[in-house]
């Protein structure tokens, strides 16, 4: 959990390790209705042991019991995440004072200055303000009851399913255009906005679902449900739009480097995307049709791959008699009123989205 290098995957790790349900949470809970106090290093080491004096020994097994019962003594807690273990108690830590912090408390204090000097996590448990807080490299991160992240996550939630909304609706305008075959860049940008929003949010959710543990099940299962199909969306989209041959295209990936403002102009979205300065919003694109041929029933990828490669565009498979399509390897006669019939219902719909 330590040895990562990247400071949210790191952050998350921990979160995990601290959310409701843990044995590690239970202990920690077990402290504050005690009114007690403590300061947990989770982490060994010799950039621990340099810092570390008086105390003792343990290397006892990790329980929330074990460690309410620590924390009555003066000192801080060396606890190994990786082992499960409680190595040391009672022991008075000495970081450099030299190391600059913003914290008032002595606790608070020398919990961040450890952080910062071992690389460590450091847990600090406040009895006045009955607070849990972790220190980890230079951030300091509050460990919120589950009812506060409960009421954050609930309003993104809502957020969330106003985004997807809106997202169907300009797929559904995008599918209508597509079987015109008058789909602009602009078109494409705004589906490709709202995936963004939508990923941007998900991953906002996903933290709080870490954090909440065993309490955010719910939010779990709200958020398997939400995602259905937006996932399966990007990856049609990218295979419908992507130049032949262009290796600077960035897809959809391109606008994770989007500032909040950036990503509500289309201009800014299609040049993220990929799109080059020629190609302007009502430059005309025609997608290959992978996006449409999966809406039809019964058809195995497989052969919409199939069809898609053998017409080479969505007007050319639109054009396609029955005849046609079973000059496919696999396509019989069967088969390939399926198919057909599977076209005219997607292009019925397309008209009557533009009617609308």
């Amino acid at each position: 959990m330590s040895d990562s290098h990247d400071p949210q995957c790191r952050l998350s790790a921990y979160q995990a390790e601290l959310a409701p349900g843990t044995p590690l949470r239970e202990g920690l809970e077990r402290i504050l209705r005690g009114r007690t106090g403590a300061l947990v290093v989770l982490g060994v080491g010799r950039d621990v042991d340099r810092i570390s004096t008086g105390g003792f020994d343990l290397d006892v097994a990790f329980t929330p019991t074990a460690l309410r019962e620590l924390a009555k003594m003066d000192g801080a807690i060396i606890y190994d995440p990786d082992s499960k273990r409680i190595v040391r108690a009672g022991v008075h830590l000495m970081p450099d004072p030299a190391i600059e912090t913003v914290e008032t408390g002595t606790r608070h204090r020398t919990a961040e200055r450890v952080a910062r000097q071992t690389g460590c996590a450091v847990l600090s448990v406040s009895a006045s303000m009955a607070t849990i807080t972790l220190y980890l490299d230079s951030h300091r991160h509050l460990v919120e009851r589950s009812e506060q992240i409960l009421s954050r996550a609930n309003q993104a939630l809502q957020t969330l399913e106003r985004y997807k909304a809106r997202l169907w609706e300009v797929t559904s305008r995008l599918s209508a255009l597509e079987v015109q075959d008058q789909v602009t860049v602009r078109d494409f940008a705004l589906v490709a906005q709202r995936l963004e929003m939508i990923r941007r949010l998900r991953l906002e959710l996903d933290r709080y679902a870490i954090e909440l543990g065993t309490d955010g099940r719910m939010l779990t299962l709200q958020l398997h449900e939400l995602g259905g199909g937006v996932e399966d969306l990007r990856l049609l989209l990218e295979q419908d739009y992507r130049p032949a041959g262009s290796d600077d295209w960035a897809g959809l990936d391109g606008l994770t480097a989007l500032g909040t403002a950036e990503l509500l102009e289309p201009l800014a979205v299609a040049r993220a995307v990929g799109f080059t300065a020629h190609e302007h919003l009502d430059t005309k694109i025609s997608p290959r049709g992978y996006r449409q041929v999966a809406q039809i029933h019964r058809l195995p990828t497989a052969f919409g791959h199939r069809l898609i490669e053998h017409f080479g565009s969505l007007q050319a498979l639109f054009a396609a008699s029955t005849a046609d399509l079973q000059e496919i390897d696999g396509v019989g006669e069967s088969r390939a009123r399926v198919i057909r019939d599977g076209l005219v219902r997607l292009a019925e719909s397309a008209y009557t989205e533009r009617m609308d």
